[in-house]
Order: structure tokens, then sequence, then C-alpha cells
């Protein structure tokens, strides 16, 4: 199958939209409920972590000085990225050859459970730097199983949509992330108030990981009962070998690598690095940076479902180079604005950098999904996907922290933001005008 082949007759698409409109409101929803609820959990995992990386440092890196313990949390936050590529590889394949719904199911136990057992570490004081390798360890297989629910779940939801709605639909998965943020930055945002350093330390910590096991039953519960796509079950015969498969479309491969960059960043910097950002190098207190996130988390929830329906009428790289544009000129004078700005102030740069991010990630899914065939959807989408987080997204708190500390620039998280604008940009400006998502 050429990987430039054309958009398909109107009769495949009038086929398409028979086979979508005979989907059951009730398929439909269990569908959305199960894309939601993994990558919820992935990214309130995500957000527990940096939300309470100050506090994490101190558990598990208590003889380094204040910066540098960070920037050690932060290297165990990126380093659990490293498998990320991998994982895209192992779920892409199984994902292509036995079913988007089998890899999910699989996916979010493991994840539930890694995630839990954070909570049961013990720190560097009971058992000295083991503890240390046993929190990257359980990132590890956090970062391993995360890899597929992503990819999986978007392009699971671009497949069962209605036509016309496939960026809606999409949409559901980037709301899904910041939901998971916001619920994060709540917890963190109570703990911190109503606790102090000692409890904290102690086990206040431990409570945003260790919900995340009964929300991984909910969430495998729901899977175990939902249906496959038909473009996936309609196939004459699943890939073999989907990786070998799918390096035949290199340009596809390096446009979604590149398509990926802002959403890599931009997420890590302005949804979950931001507080530690205000509160460590701008010296607001914990409390109101983490309810300023929750804000623009919130927020962003809205605004990616916007885009995502936006996207649907526009196309998909009107809207992203939008977001390209839009990022590269604020993100600068909106850094330079966070510098001795009040509560109020920050919220509002926050909820407005949270619309231009949701402006590119509420469009990203459906845009990933479009540019290979159904054999190697997953497979192209979640190996393009999770190296670019495994090489800008996870590094990206540590990043624009060691940035900060070699330039002593407060601004220089905004210059790497610029600078991911303009990759995805030049990416999305090469895309193709056509999708490929019913091949």
């Amino acid at each position: 199958m050429s990987p430039l082949t054309a958009q398909p007759p109107a009769s495949d698409a009038a086929a398409a939209q028979v086979e979508d409109t005979g989907e059951t409101r009730h398929q439909h929803r269990s569908a959305i409920k199960a894309a939601f609820i993994g990558t919820f959990i992935e990214w309130f995992d995500y957000a527990a972590y940096i939300y309470m990386s100050a506090i994490i440092s101190r558990v598990f890196f208590p003889e380094m000085e204040g910066r540098r313990a960070l920037i050690m949390t932060f290297a165990l936050f990126a380093l659990s990225f490293l498998v990320r590529p991998v994982g895209g590889i192992v779920w892409g394949h199984f994902g292509d050859k036995y079913g988007r719904i089998h890899t999910l199911t699989v996916s979010i136990v493991m994840m539930s459970v890694a995630t839990a057992c954070i909570g049961f570490l013990p720190g560097y004081a009971t058992i000295g730097f083991a503890a240390s390798i046993l929190l990257l360890l359980c990132r590890m297989v956090q970062g391993f199983s995360a890899a597929g629910e992503y990819a999986g779940a978007a392009t699971h939801l671009a497949e069962i949509a209605p036509a016309g709605k496939r960026g809606i639909y999409s949409a559901v998965v980037p709301s899904a992330t910041a939901s998971g943020l916001l619920l994060g930055s709540l917890i963190a945002a109570l703990l911190t108030g109503v606790l102090d350093d000692a409890a904290l330390d102690s086990w206040g910590w431990r409570v945003p990981f260790l919900i995340a096991l009964p929300l991984g039953l909910y969430g495998l519960w729901i899977r175990r009962n939902t249906e496959e796509s038909s473009h996936f079950e309609d196939q004459d015969e699943p890939e073999e070998s989907p990786l070998r498969e799918v390096l035949k479309y290199p340009k596809a491969l390096a446009i979604a690598f590149a398509g990926a960059v802002l959403n890599a960043i931009g997420f890590y910097v302005i949804l979950t690095y931001l507080p530690t950002y205000l509160s460590e190098e701008l010296g607001m207190a914990a409390t109101p940076a983490f309810i300023a996130s929750s804000v623009a988390s919130a927020f962003y929830v809205g605004f990616a479902l916007l885009t995502g329906m936006l996207s649907d009428r526009l196309g998909r790289r009107t809207t992203m180079l939008c977001a390209a544009a839009f990022m590269g000129a604020t993100i600068i004078p909106a850094f330079m604005l966070l510098d001795g700005a009040g509560l109020f102030l920050v919220i509002i740069i926050q909820v407005c950098l949270g619309g231009v991010l949701a402006l590119n990630d509420g469009v990203l899914p459906s845009f990933l999904s479009e540019q290979f065939p159904t054999h190697v959807r997953l497979s192209g989408f979640a190996l393009t996907f999770n190296t670019a987080n495994a090489v800008f997204g996870g590094t990206a708190p540590m990043i624009a922290t060691w940035l900060i500390d070699v330039t002593g620039l407060q601004l220089a998280p905004a210059f790497y933001l610029v600078a991911a604008a303009l990759v995805t940009g030049i990416a999305v400006l090469f895309a193709s005008k056509k999708n490929k998502l019913h091949e």
C-alpha cells in the first residue's frame, strides 16, 4: 500500500459513513470512556510526580541542595521516558496485529499497579540510594505501559468517529490528559494547604499515587466491555510485522515526530512544570501556584474539545499552524509578565497559554492518526508520539530548570518553547493535505 495513496473515493467514504452511523450510542460512550480513563490515569500520575517534585526531591535526594535535588528528581522523570519509544513499538505491534482494545486493557493494568507501587516506596532515610533506584524502576514500568495509552486511545477514537467528527472525538484524549492534571493539581493544592512539611514528607506525598489503583480497576472494567473498531476488524488480514511495514513511510514518520514536538515540550512546561517554576524560581507560595495550574487545566479541557471541533471545520493543518504561530508570538511576553504577577494575573496568563497550547493539542491526535493507513496506524502514531515525548517531553522540566541554572535567565524556558513551535510549524507545513484514515 503506497504512502502516497490518495483520499478514498466517494463510495468508500459513504460506506464509512454508513458504518459509523450504525454504531450505537452505547458503543460510542463506552469507547469514549475507555479512551478517557487510561489517559486520565497516565497524566494524573505525571501530575502527581511533577507537582510533588519539591517534596519527592527531599524524600529521595535529601543530601543535595534544593535546585540540584530538583534536577535529579526531574532526571528520574526524564529517564522513565526513555522506554516509551520501546513501549510504543511493542504496543503498536500488538495493537495493529491483535486490536487496539486488547493492548489498552493490558497497559492500564501495568500502569495502575506501577503507579500505586510508588506510593508504597520507602524513602532515602530508610534504605538509602536504593530508594531512588526503586523509584526509577517503577517509573520505567509506567513509561513502558503509558506508551500505548495516548496513541492507542486516540487511534481507536479516530477510527470509530462518525464522518466529520474525527477531530472532536480524538480531542477527548488531550482533554483526558488535562483532566488528570487537574485532579493532580487539586490534590497537590489540598495536601500542601492542609499538611505541614513533616506530614507531606512522611506520608502526604504518597496519596496521589495510591489513588491510581482504584481508578485503574474502574478503567479495566470499562475496557473489558468495549468493542474493537470496525476499521481494524474489517481488514483482510492484520499486518504480520507492523514495525517493518511502517518504516516504509519515512515522510509520514518524520512529519508525525516533528508535529508532536510542540505538544511534548509545551504540555510538560505549561501545564506541569509551571507551578514548580512559579514557586521555586519566582517565589510564589506553592498552594496558589497549584491553584493557578488547576484553573488553567480546567479551561484546557474545554479548549481542547473546542479546537478538535474547530479542526473538523477548518482542517488540521490550518488549526495547528495557527497554534504554532500564536505560541511563538506570545510565550516570551507571557513569561515576562509572570515575574512579580499576583495570583489573578498568573491565572489569566496560564489560562491564555493553555488555550494556545490546546489549539495544537486538541488537533494533534486526529492529525497523527491521519498520517498512517490502518494496518500500521497505531505503530506509526505510537512510535513517533512516544519518541517525541521521550526526547522532548520527559526532559522538558529538567531542561527548563537546567537552562535557567546555566544561563541565569528566568525566561529560558520560553525560548525553548519558541523553538518547539518553530519545529512543529515547519512539520505541519510539509504535511500532506490528504489523510490515510480510510486506507
